[in-house]
Order: structure tokens, then C-alpha cells, then sequence
């Protein structure tokens, strides 16, 4: 990437201001914290937009699975396997291009607007006296940063509508149950729509529902926006009957790429690879873990318990791409563990590397550099085991919050 230096040293004032935040105590307002927010994230895209260097998948995957929806063509099908997921993101692409904005504006336009909404959603999850502070530590968030406004990656549109529903779905609990949960229901498939990781946030949300009988009605209108998208596709997409199974084939078909995070990295030596051993394996480690975390986190917070759900996945993960790493963090921004910064600094380096520095090399040179940059993600691993709500696993509630040199209660904070 060009200007990587300009844009790295965005990153660290970001990480400062943030650290700076905690230590100070300073609770900047919603206005404050998102000029911030968007002053950091318009920065960064224009950098990434005039850089010459730009995604693959941002290109190859991304810009065709538009470009189909423009031509009244399946996404899924029309974009040679890059696309994997249902056409409700296609569909804004393909209306930014129908109005002629530039791929490389409108590919991270939807993304960084995502992003931006999520700075006053974390206030909301966060919750208590430490709100603002929360929503202006997510606007200072790096790797927030790096996955909207470089990669252009939809994450940030997922972990919108997610984290929205979380908010509802807590709602539920003071007033009009059933008609919150429907509406976190439905928030929460649209994040499904958006992508199929999200799977892993319904559980949380399921768990601020109060009873039974909200819950199956939250569960039901999960699976509205997904089902609506699917079938609607010979209008929206102009996709054939004959076509669907393939296209749900496809979206169901994840290949077992190893080799970029982790465990998998170790075992092939940092090198991308097909093994479907070494992924079912690993596909294996992540049910049983997060089983465990299921048993062990069963009594917590569900915001604690979908972070101990995300973590985890991390750790155990055979395949992993640096967006994947932004998942946990409206959750642990939103309820800190005492090593929450460490995990968030660590992981931001770790993706920043890929982003700005691997980038300036050509392909030879970069596999090369590859190889010691993944197998390096493997001090991660227990960084993120360390930054686990160890502490909120029977409760959530006020815990102590070491800032500076002073103890103060924190609202939502999660001891470890």
C-alpha cells in the first residue's frame, strides 16, 4: 500500500488517543467521538483509494459480484467463486456503480458507513457511566480502521446489525418483549445476510431475550432475512430456478484454505495450502471449544459469553483472515477484561504488518515475508486466552478497573 507510513501513524495516534482515554478518564460526547471516528476512517480510505495497490478479493470479488447485480446477474455465479455469501451487499454495490461513484470509493463507501454507525451502537452495548468513553474508544479502534477503510472487507456491516440486535434484544428485558424480540430477530439476520460468521452472535442474543416463548420468536425472525434474499433472488439477481441449488451449494462450500493464523500456520510453515485434514480438524477444536465456553460461560453476561465465544474461535481457528480479528471487537471495546488492550494492540500490529508493510513488496518477496508474518500469529494465541472474561464467567456486574494509579468501579467491565 502506498502512503503506509501516513497511515500507520494514524493507526498509533488512534491506539493513543484511546489508552489516553482510559488513563485520563475523559468520556468525550457521541458528537466528539464520532468526529473522530469519521475524521480517522475518511483519512485512511482516501489513502487507500489513490494508493496503487488495492485488495485482490477487493477487486476480483468484491467489485464482480457488483458489477453481476448491475447486469441483472447472479452474484454468487458471476463472480468467480468470490462470493460466497447472499446478494444483500451486491445489491448496494451494484446501485453505487449504477450511479457511477469509483469502485475504489464505493467498494469501502459501505463498509466505512457501517463502521461509523457502530461507534455510538458500542456506546450502546457498553452501556452505564463508561458509554461515551466506550463509543470514543471504538472510533479510535485500528483495526477497525485497517478491515472498513483499506480492505473494504464487510465486517463492519455484520457486526452493525449485530451488535444493534444485542442492543434491542436487551431492551426486551424492561419493555415490550416480544415485539424487541422480533425486531433483534431481525437485525440480526440481516447480519447473516451480510455474511454466514454471525451465526456465532445468536446465542448471546437469544440469552438477553427474558423468557421462552421471546426467544423462539427472536430465533424465527432470525431466519427471515436470510430466506427473503435466498428466494428473492430470480428478481433481484435474475437468477434462474434451475440455478438455486447451485447457488446455495456455493454458499455453503467453504474451502479449507490453512496456512495464514495460528496453529495451521505452524504446520505448514506460513504457507496458504489446501488441506481438508488439517481444516476438519480444526473444525472440530472450534465445536468442541466453544462448547466448553458455552458450559463455562452459561451463567455470564451475554455480551461476556459472545466474547469468550469469539475469542475462542480465534485461538482455535485453522483458517483465519486478518478481518476476521475485528469480530470481538465492539464486544471486548464495548465490556473490557483487564488484558482487553493488549489483545487489541497485539492483533492490530499483527494485521497492520499485512496491510502496510507486506504490501510494498512484490509477489515474490512477499510469499517469502508471508511465511514468518503468519507463523508469528501464533504468540497471539494465548494473549487472546489471557484476555477471556475469566472473570464474568457466573456474573456480569461491576468490577474493579485499574486506571493509572487509582481503582474506580467500571460499569461492564470484566475482571480476569
Amino acid at each position: 500500500m502506498d502512503n503506509a507510513i501516513l497511515t500507520g501513524a494514524l493507526l498509533v495516534t488512534g491506539v493513543v488517543l484511546a489508552l489516553l482515554a482510559q488513563w485520563k478518564g475523559w468520556k468525550p460526547s457521541l458528537t466528539v467521538a464520532l468526529a473522530v471516528g469519521i475524521g480517522f476512517r475518511v483519512a485512511v480510505m482516501i489513502l487507500a483509494v489513490i494508493s496503487t495497490w488495492q485488495p485482490v478479493d477487493f477487486v476480483n470479488s468484491f467489485k464482480p459480484a457488483g458489477e453481476a447485480i448491475l447486469a441483472h446477474k447472479d452474484p454468487v455465479l458471476e463472480s468467480n467463486g468470490g462470493w460466497h455469501f447472499l446478494p444483500t451487499i451486491p445489491y448496494i454495490y451494484g446501485l453505487l456503480l449504477w450511479l457511477n461513484i469509483p469502485w475504489e470509493i464505493a467498494g469501502r463507501l459501505v463498509t466505512v458507513v457501517a463502521d461509523i454507525i457502530l461507534i455510538p451502537l458500542v456506546g450502546k452495548l457498553a452501556g452505564g457511566k463508561d458509554a461515551k468513553l466506550r463509543a470514543f474508544q471504538y472510533a479510535c479502534n485500528p483495526l477497525a480502521l485497517l478491515v472498513a477503510s483499506i480492505h473494504g472487507q464487510v465486517e463492519p456491516v455484520s457486526l452493525a446489525f449485530g451488535v444493534a440486535a444485542f442492543v434491542v434484544a436487551r431492551n426486551a428485558r424492561t419493555s415490550r418483549p416480544v415485539r424487541n424480540a422480533i425486531l433483534a430477530g431481525l437485525l440480526m439476520g440481516l447480519a447473516l445476510c451480510a455474511k454466514s460468521w454471525p451465526i456465532w452472535l445468536v446465542p448471546g442474543m437469544l440469552l438477553f431475550l427474558p423468557d421462552l416463548r421471546s426467544r423462539l420468536y427472536g430465533l424465527f425472525a432470525t431466519g427471515v432475512p436470510p430466506l427473503f434474499f435466498l428466494v428473492t433472488l430470480p428478481i433481484g439477481a435474475g437468477t434462474s430456478l434451475a440455478q438455486l441449488p447451485e447457488v446455495i451449494k456455493t454458499i455453503g462450500d467453504v474451502r479449507p484454505i490453512i496456512g495464514e493464523w495460528g496453529w495451521t500456520a505452524i504446520a505448514v510453515d506460513g504457507n496458504w495450502t489446501l488441506d481438508a485434514d488439517l481444516a476438519r480438524y480444526g473444525q472440530w477444536m472450534i465445536y468442541g471449544s466453544l462448547l466448553l465456553i458455552g458450559i463455562l460461560w452459561r451463567r455470564a453476561d451475554p455480551i461476556d459469553l459472545t466474547t469468550a465465544l469469539l475469542l475462542m474461535f480465534m485461538v482455535v481457528t485453522p483458517r483465519l483472515g486478518a478481518q476476521y480479528l475485528l469480530w470481538f471487537m465492539p464486544f471486548l471495546v464495548a465490556r473490557p477484561t483487564r488484558l482487553a488492550w493488549a489483545a487489541i494492540i497485539g492483533t492490530s500490529a499483527w494485521a497492520a504488518v499485512g496491510y502496510l508493510y507486506l504490501t510494498q513488496f512484490d509477489p515474490s518477496t512477499w510469499a517469502r515475508l508471508h511465511s514468518p508474518w503468519a507463523m508469528s500469529s501464533i504468540v497471539l494465541l494465548p494473549i487472546l486466552l489471557a484476555a477471556l472474561p475469566w472473570g464474568g464467567r457466573r456474573t456480569g456486574g461491576v468490577v474493579e478497573e485499574r486506571v493509572g494509579d487509582h481503582s474506580r468501579p467500571a460499569v461492564g467491565a470484566s475482571a480476569t
